[in-house]
């Protein structure tokens, strides 16, 4: 089927009480792994990619491309959007026009009365493109691509005046962080989201900074309204820890264990299969039949 906007699989999962999976892709076999693993599971799904992905794999126009072309050979049945993840302003445009399906628009490091001018010009310009469109209060914690967030908590008030204007979706900081979760991370506030919940009636949101947060934490969030949950850091080092082993094992030494498609296969399978975890713990699995 060919690629949607987000809109709609945001609000069945929010109408159903699970999640729909943002996973990060990097090239062709990222890809290929999540599209196979959202297929088995019959679950809508999102292919996020930052800009620093986008510019590894020249530019947004190849991986749109990429990405159609593949869900039609691939013969994918679910609901797949492509979705540019943390985007700046012109990123974000550069991307509607390319084809993507969904943007996130990351305004959040701007006085609050620009990321509200900007959103706007972005949700009006994605409805042109029939795109569905994702904002920032809050920044979030960790780097990603450069953008390095505090991980501060968004403030209830300033979701409630993003979340009027015309998006589809709302990412709120609530103590999550990129990458890695240090051994001292307090957790998720869920009095912060519970008070956003609250203001933001009726709104999907967002929680960035999928890798690692318990599961119990994740369920919860999920029943105060999250409803679309970004991976990125886990499926990097499912992937690096599969081909270390491959390589560590010496395969990449046996007859044509070099050749990459042999090399990179063991993290692709990784990737795979823990895409499909997560979205059994997200409770997307067969929402899409």
């Amino acid at each position: 089927m060919p690629l949607v906007n987000a809109k709609e699989m945001m609000l069945k999962a929010k109408e159903g009480h699970y999640a729909v999976g943002a996973f990060n892709i990097n090239n062709l076999e990222w890809t290929k792994a999540i599209l196979l693993a959202a297929e088995e599971s019959k679950s809508p799904v999102m292919l996020g990619v930052s800009e620093g992905a986008n510019k590894y794999m020249t530019g947004y126009k190849v991986v749109a491309d990429m990405v159609k072309a593949m869900v039609e050979t691939l013969k994918i049945t679910v609901p797949v959007a492509l979705h540019l993840d943390h985007g700046t302003y012109e990123g974000a445009k550069a991307a509607l026009a390319a084809g993507y399906t969904s943007v996130m628009f990351d305004g959040s490091h701007y006085p609050f009365a620009e990321n509200v001018e900007k959103t706007v010009e972005i949700v009006n310009l994605a409805k042109t493109y029939n795109a569905s469109v994702e904002a920032e209060v809050g920044s979030i914690g960790g780097e990603e691509d450069g953008v390095v967030g505090l991980g501060e908590f968004a403030d209830p008030e300033e979701c409630h005046k993003i979340a009027s204007l015309g998006i589809d979706m709302l990412a709120a900081g609530i103590g999550n962080i990129h990458g890695v979760y240090p051994a001292n991370w307090p957790g998720l506030n869920f009095d912060v989201l519970e008070q956003i919940k609250e203001k933001c009636p009726g709104m999907p949101l967002v929680l960035h900074g999928g890798t690692g947060i318990p599961e119990d934490m994740i369920k919860e969030a999920i029943s105060l309204g999250v409803c679309k949950i970004n991976v990125n850091t886990e499926c990097q080092l499912a992937f690096a820890a599969a081909t270390r082993k491959y390589i560590e094992e010496g395969k990449d030494q046996v007859k044509k264990g070099f050749d990459p498609r042999k090399l990179l296969a063991p993290g692709t399978e990784a990737i795979k299969e823990l895409v499909k975890e997560k979205m059994a713990i997200f409770g997307s699995v067969g929402k899409a039949e």
